[in-house]
């Protein structure tokens, strides 16, 4: 039993990884033109008075309505009452995703690259010539390379159908960036504890919480909208909120306790939390005997991991800590310290995530109401396609055993797989990127672009003139999602549930849908066995039609839900419960984690302090924005044009700096800030830091509202500290210090 529980572990690993490969790439004999004018026209029900919708300006995908005046135009987008993602209502950016559709600097036709990588001179091309010319050159790749030596960077709903035609052509390098950059080190911590990850949206029962922990996590800034709005219920029926946090952030403000800790120190008060609920006995005894292993071991590691021990690390004083400590005990199980979203910090990130989930097994959390929910989700039944050719590489093999427990490939590992060593047999030799940014979404601008310039080819798909395109040797412009159909969206919630998007008005310019696209590249490939529909609204219906709807019904009410199978959402008092984890229970020890060689139980390592000068930075969101997504778009942009450096009055005073006055910043690696920013001063931000909002200080003057406003933070992450269980890349370990000029220290 064990050991099919491992090798289930394993499997998902490597299915998730998408270990598979394809045929050899032919031309394709016809033109694209007649295809183009047949399916690009979308067949909109007249009878609509508002198209269904799910939102892609960021990962909750929430599903609403987008409405259209008298005339056609696009006006305004709802939320969905029946979707649980967002229980009728959308955040500032749901709303201002309009304007992604009328934003007038928004790709438009396909381009070919006429110089050198790195300069915006591109040609017009037709959709012919740009799928011609990625054709030859995949298969110039896969005939000196092999078919694997190209990968796919995606991100958002359209990289499904790329990431077939990757697979179908012979290569199993696709990858996230939101994996490795995000979310990772907390998938791994949970499965090595639980045997089971958080995903998306996250499994909190927020609204039934009587507790919550944020440590890290900015619930109220990123937005995250249907947990936004339960953890606004929360704390009118009277939740505790504590938010641990080196800012006084938007979720501070709404707590009962704030703790300004130490930047890189949270494992150290996660462990003296830990200590005080097993040595005051406040920690779950029955469920702990019934559910949990390792806990003798656990109780013996944090013995001298007290209060007063943390608060010489952390500065946050011992009383607090015994105080906040016992609050979590009295709401439990109903409580939840959660495990936030962009995790990435500081290398030793998988650890941090462990003691988040094993101080939530010992409240008795996971699987409890107001605690961890059981998630449920409707599996949609894609049509068959014929096996993918099995690869003879992967990026795995460039990195020379590391990261086994990383259950999804990882973004910067294919970029190090793009950069031949000595230790290479083989290398990465073409890249399609697909709705992400890397040069602003991988940490180390300069490694990235040393990968770029050592490709045959790189092909962008976007929505608008990112800093990317710029490296490009071609451009496909992708329409919005207020402007396409999308594979149906799945996610995980209380009750299994789906939702459509389809096209509100015919796609601007020459843009087109990634379904389209790559459907149409397939024939120059010879790879049109993985797109056996003519359109997509084929393949939806087949889809819907299994699972007892249709697309017609669906583009009626966009949302549908079904009853759970079964009464499992919580666990039942004493009931029998199996984890998919080696030993089949809750890993206080983590058995995995051994067997690979890593420290079963997390230690706190003190980590490099700023040089004198110098301040931590740090980094985070803004509720009207999303990553660089949005910077540029022109209703968002009326809401936060740019970014601001927090600084603290101490430094402030020290230095002379003003509120708005500009400045550069400046790393520990002698990088300067390519724009300047404004400086904010304030009492919310620790004296040994400052933060920025992410997204802002773009490069590429094509974006008219959002060229050189701010400063970028991704400019400023030079030194990354890669997590060695699962290869996640900690970016809170940079430094900055003030520039007047660009030319000269402050």
């Amino acid at each position: 039993m064990v050991k099919s529980r491992r090798d289930f572990i394993k499997i998902s690993a490597l299915s998730s990884a998408g270990l598979f490969v394809g045929n050899q790439v032919v031309k394709a004999a016809a033109s694209v033109a007649e295809s183009e004018k047949q399916n690009s026209d979308y067949k909109l029900p007249s009878d609509l008075k508002r198209t269904p919708t799910y939102c892609e300006v960021c990962f909750w995908k929430c599903a609403g309505w987008v409405h259209k005046d008298e005339d056609g135009q696009i006006k305004k987008i709802t939320g969905n009452d029946l979707d649980p993602n967002s229980n009728g209502r959308f955040c500032p950016r749901g709303t201002g995703g309009v304007g992604m559709y009328y934003d007038e600097d928004r790709l438009k036709y396909p381009l070919i690259r006429t110089e050198e990588r790195g300069k915006q001179t591109f040609r017009r091309a037709s959709w012919d010539e740009a799928f011609q010319y990625i054709a030859d050159k995949m298969a110039k790749i896969k005939e000196e390379h092999g078919p694997e030596a190209t990968a796919l960077f995606t991100h958002g709903s359209g990289g499904k159908y790329f990431t077939n035609l990757l697979k179908g052509f012979g290569s199993a390098n696709i990858a996230a960036p939101s994996y490795a950059q995000c979310r990772g080190p907390r998938e791994v911590g949970f499965i090595a504890t639980f045997g089971q990850g958080i995903n998306s949206p996250e499994n909190t029962d927020i609204r039934d919480t009587r507790c919550m922990v944020l440590i890290g996590s900015h619930i109220g800034e990123n937005m995250h909208n249907g947990h936004v709005q339960e953890m606004s219920d929360a704390i009118d029926k009277g939740a505790t909120i504590i938010t641990v946090d080196p800012r006084f952030s938007t979720a501070a403000s709404k707590s009962k306790y704030w703790l300004p800790i130490k930047p890189a120190t949270d494992i150290a008060l996660l462990l003296a939390w830990i200590h005080v609920i097993i040595n005051e006995d406040l920690y779950d005894k029955k469920y702990i005997e019934q559910y949990a292993y390792g806990f003798d071991q656990l109780k013996a590691h944090v013995q001298n991991m007290t209060p007063e021990w943390a608060y010489g690390i952390t500065t946050i004083k011992p009383d607090v800590i015994w105080k906040t400590a016992r609050e979590m005990a009295k709401a439990a199980p109903a409580t939840i310290v959660h495990p936030g979203r962009h995790v990435t910090w500081y290398g030793d990130d998988t650890q941090r995530l462990r003691a988040v989930a094993i101080l939530n097994a010992l409240l008795g959390s996971w699987g409890r109401r107001g605690g961890f929910y059981m998630p449920d989700k409707k599996s949609v039944p894609h049509a068959k396609l014929p096996p993918f050719p099995k690869p003879e590489f992967t990026w795995r093999d460039a990195m020379d055993g590391k990261y086994q427990l990383a259950d999804l490939a990882l973004a910067n590992g294919m970029c190090d797989a793009t950069i031949p060593t000595s230790a290479m047999s083989r290398s990465i030799k073409g890249w399609i990127v697909n709705g992400t940014n890397l040069i602003e979404t991988l940490p180390d601008r300069r490694k990235t672009l040393k990968a770029i310039q050592n490709l045959d080819l790189l092909v962008v798909v976007d929505t608008m003139p990112m800093e990317i395109t710029g490296w490009a040797d071609v451009v496909l412009p992708e329409c919005t999602y207020l402007e396409r159909y999308d594979s149906i969206r799945d996610s995980q919630h209380r009750e299994p549930t789906i939702a459509l998007r389809m096209p509100a008005a015919q796609p601007k310019y020459e843009s087109r849908s990634a379904w389209w696209m790559a459907k149409n590249l397939s024939r120059y490939m010879g790879l049109e066995q993985y797109f056996p529909f003519d359109t997509i609204e084929e393949e939806l219906d087949h889809e819907l039609k299994q699972m007892g709807t249709s697309l017609a019904e669906m583009q009626q009410v966009g949302v549908k839900k079904w009853k759970r199978a079964y009464d499992d959402i919580y666990f039942k008092d004493g009931e029998a419960v199996e984890f998919f984890t080696n030993t089949g229970k809750i890993e206080l020890y983590s058995t995995s984690l051994a067997e690979g060689g890593f420290d079963p139980m997390p230690t706190y390592t003190a980590h490099p302090e700023p040089p004198q000068g110098y301040y931590r930075l740090i980094y985070g969101r803004a509720p009207m924005h999303t990553f660089t997504r949005t910077a540029n778009n022109p209703n968002l942009t009326d809401l936060m044009s740019e970014n601001a450096v927090w600084v603290n009055p101490k430094v402030a005073g020290e230095w002379g700096l003003k509120n708005g006055q500009e400045v550069y910043l400046q790393n520990q690696d002698s990088v300067v800030s390519s724009f300047p920013v404004k400086v904010r001063v304030t009492e919310r931000i620790r004296w040994d830091s400052v933060y920025i909002v992410h997204g802002f200080g773009h490069a590429n003057r094509k974006l008219s509202r959002a060229f050189g406003r701010g400063a970028s933070d991704a400019e400023l992450i030079t030194n990354v500290m890669v997590d060695p269980i699962m290869g996640g890349t900690g970016m809170r370990g940079n430094f900055v210090t003030f520039r007047f000029t660009k030319g000269e220290e402050a």
